[in-house]
């Protein structure tokens, strides 16, 4: 993995998979894109007025009397069934609903966080909410980005948290970057210099911001997808990319361009 400056940006190249744990529950993810890759980079899962709008009607109409159907005929069924039946009280609907996104809420969990410390109960919090306020859900298809959603905001609630109390001195003011969650095992030193440089800077950016690029440039998710995860304006989102990426220009040292020019 090698970070490659373009009109003097950085950029992100080469895979990067997560270890164990996070590479345990990534078992269904398929051939990673860009470093940092996620499951599947630049996946638009959100699509608008997937979770607060639309015609509600028409999109549970073509899922509602779907049979609540036992042992391995739900692995079978869309996500979209999954919610109707998990809405209407199906406990195995919603163990399926559990089995089948755990890896994506845990991965997007730790990349935000930079470490896989606590990330399985934050993954956790997530989908007890998302169970809770199913019926909020106006895209029974669109459960796997709402999920997305919710995690970034208990992740956000736990950064600010945990800033709050270093500031306090009641705690640490940020977690050690977990390189071991978040490098190949092939990945070479050189490498794992870099994501630790990486994350140990975005540490010292505002929730918020550190959110905002990590989603656009680690996730590869799309600006719009962004802006809904983080249930903010396109504008705004633009913004703290933009803030990120210019402070990251600016404090990121390549260790092979200064022995380059020394």
């Amino acid at each position: 993995m090698a970070l490659r400056p373009q009109r003097g940006r950085l950029r992100l190249v080469e895979p990067v998979v997560p270890v164990a744990p996070v590479a345990e529950a990534q078992a269904e993810v398929g051939e990673a894109g860009s470093a940092f890759a996620p499951e599947e980079r630049g996946r638009s899962d959100v699509q608008p007025g997937s979770a607060r709008g639309g015609n509600a009607g028409d999109r549970r109409s073509a899922v509602a009397g779907v049979p609540a159907e036992r042992g391995g005929g739900l692995t079978e069924l869309p996500d979209a069934q999954l919610v109707v039946l998990g809405a209407r009280g199906d406990v195995n609907a919603l163990e399926q609903l559990y089995r089948r996104h755990a890896p994506f809420a845990i991965h997007l969990a730790t990349r935000i966080e930079g470490s896989a410390r606590d990330v399985e109960d934050i993954a956790h919090d997530a989908f007890l909410r998302a169970f809770e306020r199913l019926g909020d859900l106006v895209d029974p298809a669109a459960f796997r980005a709402w999920l997305g959603s919710i995690v970034v905001h208990k992740v956000r609630s736990r950064m600010r948290r945990a800033r709050l109390l270093g500031v306090l001195g009641m705690g640490k003011s940020s977690e050690p970057v977990d390189l071991d969650a978040l490098a190949s095992p092939a990945a070479s030193p050189h490498a794992r210099a870099q994501i630790a440089q990486i994350y140990a800077l975005l540490q010292t950016l505002p929730a918020d911001d550190r959110i905002a690029w990590i989603l656009r440039s680690v996730e590869g998710h799309d600006l719009e997808t962004v802006a809904q995860m983080t249930d903010c304006s396109l504008a705004t989102v633009k913004r703290r990319i933009s803030r990120a990426q210019h402070f990251l220009d600016g404090h990121f040292v390549d260790p092979t361009h200064s022995e380059a020019s020394s």
